[in-house]
């Protein structure tokens, strides 16, 4: 598989969907059919942030999907940890390594076995370096069945390298663009009118700008703070912008 050509796919994406579908086609090549990816700008001290904020990507069925992300199972394992705390890649033996040294532990054993009862043994996890202490992301490529550690290990020593930059450059392209989360995205009009609160417009500025009543303005305002869950135009100003919901082009559909 060409990786330059996919690179260059990912790169000229106008989708989230887009870019993971063609990582995740290089991803299942390699032996990686099973993906998690998850990815926020809303971290603090005690949590990724409220999970309706948060990108959640996967290949997985939807009943793992449901157990993983919706039920938050993914905060109980220790790989999720080390992302937390660290940037690079992490082979799944390292967990296993860890369980058989006692070095885990009753939470995270019991999450080890978990996933062992899914058939979750081997793999690798990326987490990716941020630019910003709210921010983290991480990849998580299960290995197919069949394959145990030793065969990761020789996957990733032949074709580690492209796996890597293609994971990468697959994170910053959706770093890009606008959030596909749980929440309801923005109307035109609602994102328009940000917009124009952000560019120090008043609401009568708005109002003319828009071609439409200052009422109407406030109407729209409101309805976008309700959509993002903030309480203050200001708020919802910076919110829409961290997720990439205003000033960033929405194409329509073909």
């Amino acid at each position: 598989m060409d990786i330059l050509a996919i690179l260059n796919r990912i790169a000229t994406s106008a989708t989230i969907d887009g870019v993971w579908d063609q990582a995740v086609s290089l991803f299942r090549e390699r032996g990686f059919s099973r993906v998690n990816y998850g990815f926020t700008r809303f971290r603090n001290a005690h949590s990724m942030g409220h999970t309706d904020d948060v990108i959640y990507l996967t290949t997985f069925p939807p009943e793992y999907e449901q157990f993983y992300f919706a039920d938050g199972f993914f905060s109980r394992t220790p790989l999720y940890r080390w992302a937390v705390e660290n940037s690079g890649t992490c082979t799944w033996r390292w967990v296993e390594d860890h369980l058989r040294a006692g070095l885990l532990t009753a939470d995270d054993a019991e999450a080890v076995r978990q996933n062992g009862l899914r058939g979750l043994r081997a793999g690798i996890t990326i987490s990716f370096p941020e630019a910003s202490p709210r921010e983290k992301g991480a990849l998580g490529l299960a290995a197919d069945d069949g394959l145990d550690h030793d065969a990761v290990d020789q996957i990733w020593a032949e074709h580690g390298a492209g796996i890597e930059a293609v994971a990468h450059v697959m994170h910053l392209r959706i770093c890009q663009l606008p959030f596909e989360t749980r929440r309801r995205p923005l109307s035109p009009r609602q994102r328009e009118a940000l917009q124009w609160v952000a560019e120090g417009k008043t609401t009568q500025d708005i109002a003319v700008l828009m071609d439409i009543s200052p009422t109407m303005v406030e109407k729209h305002l409101r309805l976008a703070r309700a959509a993002l869950d903030v309480e203050t135009t200001a708020q919802a100003v910076a919110k829409g912008t961290l997720l990439n919901q205003i000033f960033t082009r929405i194409d329509k559909p073909a």
